[in-house]
């Protein structure tokens, strides 16, 4: 059964409209719930499991209850008696307890019941008996158990209307099933039928019919005979043709043929004329089927992920149609007739190979579900088409009332290591040639060879590569020092052709991941599917053997890296392929199973961001291209190189669209004055300038996205904090940003000099001029410049009049330095340390602090303490701890613009390169970065909480907003990958160096809710009978089943610890994140154990190994929480209890944070 994720939004709505009339409750019936004594529904699974079965207390006079739920409660029998005392029951419902038969005692009811639901049991035979006596029987609902075979006299059952027997073993039908004369629904989906069970031939009522996920591989000819068929799922039958009888099921309303092999349709189904949904997704179409197109009464139409290569514009015969999916598919084009379908109200094109849209696309106006990304837009571009069937529509009408402009404009960033050459080869290529028909004695003399090698920092530079052609490249020659790595992802965007230089006179095969396999990780995360050319500089220096040992070096490393990570991403799709082909119930049977617990929505969204990885890798063009600045033949084969790559409408499909006048005239209206000579403009000026031009603000946006793309402007659309100003002054802005990147003293210090000798100037004509500084105050200012430049480079720190000074060529006015500082905190370079939050300072001096440029790897005068306080006495201390990890590549200067970004949220800070301890009121939180120690191992980026037991709900909140902030910069990485998991507090407390691992991924806060989704992780306050304080729990959604499992307690390590069936040194180890990238296997939960299950002569040994004195006064909380992970569907819930200690240093200015590690 398909999901809203497998392309059936309205497929999933009517098949659970269709079983809540399978399983209706009637309200009008007297109902009874009754839970097993000590538990309830919804009790933890340590209670379910727990070796004594639950008892079942019969309340007295319960002789006139019809309706009797027993669910969720671990049963194994039921009361003896429970028949003769229920005299008018009429609906049983057993489900998700834990029989193995039916029990005895249901066939006492069996001259009156009506319905009964033992679904999500553990049945394996129902007995023929129990069977037999069910003869009122109409609804029978015996999915998920592990039934391999039905009993004969389930056949007698003359009155059964609906039967479930989904997620069974049943390799095949009994032959008596065909006397079932009056069933209406039958569910068989799920199951080891390798044919299609030819008894229900005979069962002319029947009108729903699901078998699919079984290996059918065909179906009769006279399957007709079920004329009253309306509602049919085939999904996953492992089908490759239809027979024509087939087409005779006239009553036929809705069929799921998905996943399946079908390569075209019977002739005749276009007799199917009460068709009204048809979801063909997954099979093998390469032609549009024509027996679709005469079917006017359909209403949703489903063929993604097929081969198509185009539609037919018949298709406009359609008139009913509201749905219609064709995505992932290979249509190059869509007929001028599909406008006519104006009823559309869903239409996915995504994953196609769609350049141009029809002229009055925007006719299309009721569709609200419109997805368009993955196509080589030109037509309307890619940003505008991105907006809506609206932004469509006001683009095509302005481009028919406007004069059209070709702007052919490509942005080319030069990247790589320092020294590369990447200075030296941007001015060769970008400045003219002298003339070079003097003669071959001046042949080396006609490039400029005294071109300066040495990087200024980062640089842009306008290159008009063909004049004939008006083609213009806009250069970014990005500074390779590693100072310059936080600043650099601000300038990679979409539609760039980037360079990638490499020094072979250097260039060793050791060396690769350092040179080439790191930059191309960073640019495949920032801007996937983006083109990639390897230039090899200083050609000259290497032999004719030396240089192409190099280069194909080069080049095999690059397959074997490409080959490596899809291997990898491939391994981890197969994965959740594996996980969602045995069904949640199934996963959460087996605590060892891949994906314990998390939903198939979840695995769903997890596949297809897989599936986009894989299908966005970069494209990089080979071979290397070796190069020398005093060649310049080799030069001019780079420049040819450039241009046919840039000429290459595939490659760069937008280089040569036609945009609308407007957009040309909003471009030179931001460079003429007075706007050119400021800093940067603000949304609103933008907006006054394009309506100037003619844009309304509505269509300004796509405007500034391709003058973005096309590299005349940064305008950063996906970021909350910089998407309201307009940088297009970008030499000005990036000379201001290479000041703070020089890692140079004494450059720095020459800067400041200059600065204090001026400070008279520009201030106002009334200033009276500077009186000279006699030598011992040049000295005195000297020596203290030094101590700010010192500062700087090892702690990041600035008081604000110093950062003025450096900054005295390039801002003037006191307004614009006070924005430019606001500006560097919103893109995470800097922050104020000491300035009240929504308050002035009050005259103070300002001081800014630089992440980048701390030194020191943790916090000065920080450590942490292994549990033990003043008295020496060990208690427990655990702590909360979320775990980012990054298998291919860490963000460069991600945790340096993270620290800034957090510091709304957090008091009392201390920085370290690699740790931040902070507050969050009082609170304490710990982030810290820890770099991969070898090729296997991942970076990872942890954020860790503790609090006392009363405060646990401060925690969480404390926590909150800093995976927030994480999760706004990482989506800025769309080619990223990277899991997040929760650590095993018990496997931290008795400090395993690999603890495990629970699935945690996308813990994203609802601004509505308290809610955590992704993997469902979700907070709420309640009181448990069983529980001395609030605890967290899932948000399920109406009528599920909650069960809770302590994370805690059902570690693998920590229960073979328990067990003793390791040895106490090995315990834990290796256990918790496997695979490329640390997949999510951290789910591997074992059964559920007591509290305190590490044994006391272990708990003795590190006691004594915690034991230190301590100096400082401590004050000890210990708080415990319960994290819940709850899925959509209901079932099984994992909860971790955590004790965390916190200790406050008595009378710290800083309140310093000591808590082990």
């Amino acid at each position: 059964m398909a999901g809203k994720d497998s392309g059936n939004l309205k497929t999933v709505r009517l098949w659970r409209d269709a079983a809540l009339r399978a399983r209706k409750l009637r309200s009008n019936l007297r109902q009874l719930t009754l839970s097993a004594a000590g538990g309830c529904p919804g009790a933890g699974a340590e209670q379910l499991d727990s070796p004594d079965a639950p008892q079942l207390v019969l309340p007295a006079n319960i002789g006139d209850i019809e309706v009797l739920n027993l669910g969720n409660n671990g049963l194994e029998e039921v009361p003896d008696g429970l028949g003769s005392a229920l005299g008018s029951l009429r609906v049983l419902v057993l489900r998700r307890n834990r029989f193995a038969r039916l029990p005895p005692a249901v066939a006492e009811l069996g001259h009156h019941l009506t319905e009964l639901d033992v679904s999500h049991n553990r049945l394996t035979a129902l007995g023929a008996e129990v069977v037999s006596a069910l003869r009122e029987l109409r609804k029978l609902n015996l999915s998920h158990n592990q039934l391999p075979a039905l009993p004969a006299q389930l056949g007698a059952l003359a009155h059964l209307e609906e039967l479930d027997v989904s997620f069974n073993r049943l390799a095949h039908l009994p032959d008596s099933l065909s006397c079932l004369f009056r069933l209406r629904t039958l569910d068989v989906d799920h199951n080891q039928l390798t044919a299609f069970p030819r008894q229900l031939l005979q069962l002319a009522a029947l009108e729903e019919l699901d078998v699919s996920s079984n290996r059918l591989r065909g179906l009769p000819e006279d399957i007709s005979a079920l004329r009253a068929l309306k509602i049919l799922w085939l999904s996953g039958a492992e089908l490759g043709t239809l027979p024509s009888g087939f087409c005779e099921l006239a009553s036929l309303e809705s069929l799921m043929l998905d996943n399946n092999g079908l390569q075209a349709l019977p002739a005749q189904f276009s007799r199917l004329q009460r068709l009204k949904m048809l979801n063909l997704s997954s099979n093998l179409f390469e032609e549009f089927p024509a027996a679709l197109l005469p079917l006017a009464g359909l209403e949703e139409l489903y063929l993604s992920r097929n081969q198509l290569t185009s539609v037919p514009s018949l298709i406009s015969g359609l008139g009913r149609l509201l749905t219609l999916w064709l995505d992932n598919n290979r249509i190059r084009y869509l007929p001028d007739s599909i406008v006519e379908l104006t009823g559309l109200e869903e239409l996915v094109l995504q994953g196609n190979q769609i350049a141009v849209l029809p002229d009055n696309f925007g006719q299309l106006s009721r569709v609200g579900l419109w997805k368009i990304k993955d196509n080589p837009l030109i037509q309307p571009p890619y940003e505008v088409c991105m907006k809506g069937i609206p932004y469509i529509a006001a683009y095509q009408k302005e481009l028919a009332h406007s004069q059209p402009a070709v702007q052919p404009r490509l942005k080319l960033l030069l990247m790589g290591h320092k020294a590369a050459g990447k200075t030296l080869l941007r001015h060769c290529l970008t400045e003219e040639r002298v003339d070079g028909n003097q003669g071959g004695r001046d042949k080396e003399k006609s490039y400029p060879p005294a071109a300066p090698s040495v990087s200024k920092g980062i640089e842009v530079t306008s290159w008009t590569a063909d004049a004939s052609r008006g083609l213009r490249f806009i250069v970014y020659d990005l500074a390779g020092d590693e100072s310059y790595e936080v600043i650099q992802p601000f300038f990679l965007s979409p539609g760039a052709l980037y360079v990638l230089v490499v020094n072979l006179a250097t260039y060793e095969p050791p060396r690769f991941p350092t040179t080439v396999g790191s930059f191309l990780h960073r640019v495949g995360a920032r801007v996937p599917h983006a083109v990639v050319c390897i230039v090899g500089t200083h050609a000259d220096l290497c032999g004719e053997r030396e240089l192409e040992e190099k280069c194909l070096d080069i080049h095999r490393q690059i397959a074997l890296q490409e080959k490596h990570d899809a291997e990898g991403l491939s391994r981890l799709a197969r994965v959740v392929d594996e996980a969602l082909a045995r069904d949640f119930e199934l996963r959460s049977a087996s605590p060892h199973a891949a994906y314990y617990g998390v939903s198939d929505k979840n695995l769903r969204r997890r596949k297809a961001h897989f599936q986009y990885l894989l299908n966005h890798r970069l494209q990089i063009l080979s071979p290397v291209l070796p190069v020398s600045c005093r060649d310049p033949r080799q030069l001019q084969r780079l420049r040819d190189k450039l241009l046919s790559v840039a000429e290459h409408r595939e490659i760069f499909p937008n280089l040569h669209r036609v945009l609308p006048r407007s957009w040309q005239v909003l471009e030179e209206l931001h460079f003429q004055p007075p706007q050119a000579q400021r800093l940067w403009l603000s949304w609103w000026d933008s907006a006054r300038l394009g309506l100037q031009a003619g844009l309304t603000e509505d269509r300004l946006q796509s405007a500034l996205s391709y003058l973005h793309e096309s590299g005349k402007l940064l305008y950063f659309e996906d970021s909350p904090a910089l998407k309201e100003h307009v940088f297009h002054n970008l030499t000005r802005l990036i000379d201001i940003l290479n000041v703070f990147f020089q890692r140079d003293p004494s450059l720095l210090l020459h800067k400041l000099l200059l600065g204090t000798s001026g400070e008279g100037e520009g201030e106002g004509e009334s200033s009276p001029p500077a009186a000279a500084p006699t030598p011992g105050q040049e000295l005195l200012r000297t020596t203290q410049l030094h101590h700010y430049v010192e500062g700087f480079l090892l702690h990041g720190l600035l008081p604000a009049h110093v950062i003025r000074l450096l900054l005295k060529p390039h801002v003037q006015a006191q307004q614009d330095f006070q924005l430019l500082l606001e500006l560097l905190e919103k893109m995470g370079l800097c922050y104020c340390l000491n300035k009240p939050k929504g308050k002035p300072l009050n005259g103070s001096t300002a001081w800014y602090k630089f992440p980048c440029y701390v030194q020191n790897d943790v916090p000065h005068a920080e450590a942490w303490i292994n549990g033990t306080n003043l008295a020496g006495q060990s208690f427990v201390a655990e702590q909360l701890q979320i775990e980012y990890s990054f298998p291919f590549t860490f963000p460069p200067g991600l945790f340096a613009r993270y620290s800034v970004q957090i510091n709304s949220h957090v008091v009392h800070r201390s920085d370290g390169k690699l740790q931040i301890f902070a507050y969050r009121g009082k609170v304490p939180v710990v982030v810290s970065y820890r770099p991969a120690k070898g090729v296997l191992q991942p970076d990872t980026l942890s954020i860790a909480s503790h609090a006392s037991l009363p405060n646990i709900w401060t925690a969480w909140q404390a926590i909150t907003p800093l995976v927030e902030e994480l999760n706004v910069l990482l989506q800025e990485w769309p080619g990223l990958h990277y899991t997040v998991h929760i650590l095993c507090s018990k496997c931290l407390k008795r400090g395993s160096p690999n603890p495990h691992a629970f699935p945690g991924r996308t813990l994203v806060k609802s601004t509505e809710t308290n809610d955590f989704y992704g993997y469902g992780i979700s907070v709420e306050k309640r009181e448990h009978q069983n529980s001395p304080g609030p605890s967290f729990v899932p948000a399920n959604p109406p009528h599920s089943h909650t069960r809770s499992v302590n994370l805690s307690n059902n570690c693998p390590g920590c229960l073979q610890r328990r067990e003793r069936t390791w040895p106490v040194d090995e315990v834990g180890e290796g256990r918790g994140r496997t695979g490329v990238g640390g997949e999510e296997h951290g789910a591997n939960v074992l059964q559920p154990e007591p509290q305190n299950c590490d044994p006391p002569r272990r708990a003795l040994l590190e006691e004594k190994k915690k034991k230190k004195k301590v100096e400082w006064l401590l004050r000890d909380f210990v708080f415990c929480a319960h994290i819940s992970h709850s899925c959509s569907t209901g079932g099984r819930v994992l909860s971790t209890q955590i004790s965390v200690l916190l200790n406050v240093k008595e009378g710290s200015t800083d309140r310093s944070l000591l808590f082990r590690n």
